[in-house]
């Protein structure tokens, strides 16, 4: 049996040195896409996440705490703002404090802690109690809509907000456990959750800049409802699990493996770097795999079972073998020495990680179907339950592990949230050794339970220096277009939309929207019903309805029940267009299975409708078509009418023909950006009339396989206008 360094050497030989790409919704949540932040990456962290940790900075800033106790404000009272010196060695730490009944103890003083670090004792400099109920304070307004980017980052840095973050960890439950565990997850929803708490969804594939936030507890509830476990499942969902799709099942574990912990790497990050308080992530989990026993593996793990070649081994099979043991030994070692990682990243960004196992209480890890001996069964059971609960000690959180009942362990995460003691010291190790320095907080007062994270890494000298030195970020947009090409795991199971907006009629603003069937990955079958037809419903925020129409249908009557019969599976794009004035719009969306077969899936989706009215210049948004052959081309440069295409994955042997729309007086230009948005060359653009329609044709055979950005501006007298147009090229 083979070390689990050569299984990831195989790993790399396959192509996938970006193993845990992160893929998920884009802002717009129209289409989706890949990408892997800096800040996800291990060993190169961001000024902001050395901060949260062992703070690096050039001074000390004077001002502090009151030395003596810290008396919460009232609910009524303005939320005081903590403050903390900027040391080069400064060390923050959450300390909880429970009494024998399990509730919170919020009547300490400064006095009544002692801090060691290391075994050596600490002067505390910076304490404070925070307290927080979820609730508005009397008198003031109901609490904001996240409907952007603004005012999420404005909520979640607020003092008096809770946030929680659940991660689905659908590569590691059973999709039975994913069913069993949203009842729980969702009276916990519904019970435990206050109007000012902000809620954020994650997978695996989710990237950073596409984790939604939410406040709105019906899209968190409908989030549980679609989570579907599918551990042991190996079927590929994405083009990046297409790539290792025939790899041997124990190298897809360990990929899986590593896509998991560069997620919640990443996403401590993103949370550092929004708010300095405390962040609970609830992480739906078995517990991540070291080593499958020797009846699950495969050579080719697309295959299932079958893979072996038909043999199927018996349980006895590495029962009692001194080589599976070793195996199993290495195999765990390397886990836990990539899991440091995680540690060393939520400690840095002040972040906890609450795992619940949704197996509940179970003396079995495999069925019997599995065939795997009780020995191994045991061994693996233990080892996943022991990941689960040194993910949560290590960061200062809670395992849910072996229980029937989640509800108390689910309100404790809350309990923990809202009150805990934020103390800061200057370490007199000044440690730049890179090595871990445990940390020690003690109790004057006796009978009362402590809890507070166990150390922290210290930065080595080579990642201070890492760390100071400014590295140019990919800006927002290039981000944002990047991660709109290829459709999600969780989102968009059946079809690729697109949305677009052109100058309409009587100052209003036209909406079209592209929809098309996913297509179903080479070589893979499978056994679900095929999308027939989009319907969508338009309103305005005061519920005025603006538009209904289904595609491939006509509109419907804005009076007319939906009693059309299903349609015959759609053959490529389909389009709906309407007229909408300026501002925000609640999209309805439903798809329809062909052949009557009901609903497959829906969304809810809020737009904001631009103004195209102005005297500004402005842009519609491109419209990209795609062309195989020479006539192809020329038939969709024939007709002005042609449907675009909603996806934004192409080949090098096919030509691109782009339009867009200018308004106002302005100069358009095109140029190719690369992924990080340098300008690589210039693309001719064939003009318009003033207000007419301009042309792109642009040839992918001369590009390399890669992502690009294809730039559009406008140049007015007062302002300039841009559109990214985002395309993956294949081979």
């Amino acid at each position: 049996m083979s070390r689990t360094p050569t299984t990831l050497l195989l790993a790399l030989t396959l192509g996938l040195v970006e193993v845990g790409a992160p893929i998920a919704r884009s802002h717009d949540g129209v289409q989706i896409g890949t990408g892997r932040p800096q800040a996800a990456q291990a060993g190169a962290p961001s000024a902001r996440s050395v901060r949260d940790g062992v703070e690096q900075s050039d001074a000390a800033q004077p001002g502090g705490a009151p030395q003596g106790g810290a008396a919460a404000p009232a609910q009524g009272d303005a939320p005081q703002q903590p403050t903390f010196r900027a040391g080069v060695n400064f060390v923050r730490v959450d300390v909880i404090v429970h009494d024998g009944k399990g509730e919170p103890v919020i009547n300490l003083t400064q006095a009544d802690f002692d801090v060691l670090e290391d075994g050596r004792p600490q002067a505390i400099e910076q304490f404070r109690l925070i307290r927080v109920d979820g609730n508005p304070r009397p008198g003031d307004p109901p609490p904001r809509e996240l409907r952007n980017r603004i005012d999420e980052e404005v909520e979640l840095s607020r003092d008096d907000v809770r946030v929680f973050v659940f991660f689905f960890d659908d590569y590691h439950v059973r999709l039975g456990n994913s069913l069993a565990v949203k009842e729980p997850l969702v009276r916990f929803i519904q019970t435990q959750l206050r109007p000012n708490d902000i809620v954020g969804l994650m997978y695996p594939l989710t990237p950073l800049d596409g984790i939604s936030f939410t406040r709105n507890k019906e899209s968190i509830i409908s989030a549980i409802e679609k989570f579907e476990g599918r551990k042991f499942n190996y079927e590929p969902r994405t083009g990046f699990e297409e790539r290792y799709a025939r790899a041997p099942s124990e190298v897809v574990e360990q990929i899986r493996n590593e896509v998991v912990m560069t997620a919640l790497r990443g996403l401590a990050a993103r949370l550092g770097g929004l708010r300095e308080g405390r962040k609970a992530i609830i992480y739906i989990s078995e517990g991540l795999t070291a080593l499958l026993p020797p009846q699950l593996r495969t050579s080719d793990a697309s295959l299932g079972r079958l893979g072996q070649g038909g043999f199927i081994p018996g349980p006895l099979v590495g029962e009692n073998s001194q080589r599976e043991e070793t195996a199993h030994i290495f195999a765990q070692s390397d886990l836990y020495a990539q899991m440091r990682d995680v540690f060393t990243a939520f400690n840095r960004n002040n972040a906890a990680i609450y795992a619940v196992d949704p197996r509940g209480l179970t003396p079995f890890e495999f069925g019997i179907d599995e065939a795997v001996g009780p020995r191994q069964d045991a061994r693996a059971l233990q080892f996943t339950q022991d990941t689960l609960r040194s993910l949560a000690e290590e960061t200062d959180g809670r395992a849910i592990v072996n229980r029937n009942d989640l509800g108390p362990g689910l309100a404790q995460i809350v309990r923990d949230s809202s009150f805990y003691y934020l103390i800061g010291y200057n370490s007199t190790q000044a440690p730049n050794d890179g090595k871990f320095h445990e940390i020690t907080v003690r109790l004057k007062r006796r009978g009362l339970e402590v809890r507070a994270r166990k150390g922290y890494w210290a930065l080595s000298a080579e990642e201070v220096a890492r760390a100071n030195t400014v590295v140019p970020e990919t800006p927002k947009p290039i981000q944002q277009a990047l991660a709109s090409i290829a459709p999600s795991v969780q989102a968009g199971k059946y079809v690729r939309t697109w949305l677009g907006t052109a100058r309409g009629d009587e100052g209003k603003t036209r909406v079209t929207l592209i929809w098309e069937p996913l297509p179903q990955p080479p070589g893979v079958r499978r056994e679900q019903p095929q999308p027939g037809r989009v319907s969508v419903i338009a309103a305005r925020g005061n519920g005025d309805l603006v538009f209904r129409g289904r595609a491939p249908d006509a509109a419907l009557a804005s009076t007319a029940p939906p009693t059309t019969p299903g349609a015959p599976p759609a053959a490529g794009p389909q389009r709906l267009v309407f007229d909408a004035p300026p501002g925000e719009l609640e999209l309805r969306l439903s798809v329809e299975a062909a052949s009557g077969g009901g609903v497959l899936d829906s969304e809810i989706r809020t737009i904001r409708v631009p103004d195209l009215t102005t005297p500004d210049a402005a842009l519609s948004t491109p419209r990209v078509h795609r062309a195989r052959t020479a006539r192809d081309f020329q038939a969709s440069a024939a007709d002005a009418a042609a449907v675009p295409v909603a996806g934004r994955e192409f080949s090098r042997t096919e030509r691109l023909l782009i339009r867009f729309d200018l308004y106002g007086t302005a100069t358009p230009a095109a140029a190719l950006l690369n992924r990080n948005g340098d300008r690589m060359t210039e693309v001719p653009v064939t003009p318009a009339g003033a207000g007419g329609t301009h042309q792109i044709d642009m040839s992918l055979a001369a590009i390399a396989a890669g992502e690009y950005l294809i730039e559009i501006t406008a140049k007015g007298e007062t302002n300039e206008a841009k559109e990214l147009v985002p395309i993956r090229i294949g081979s």
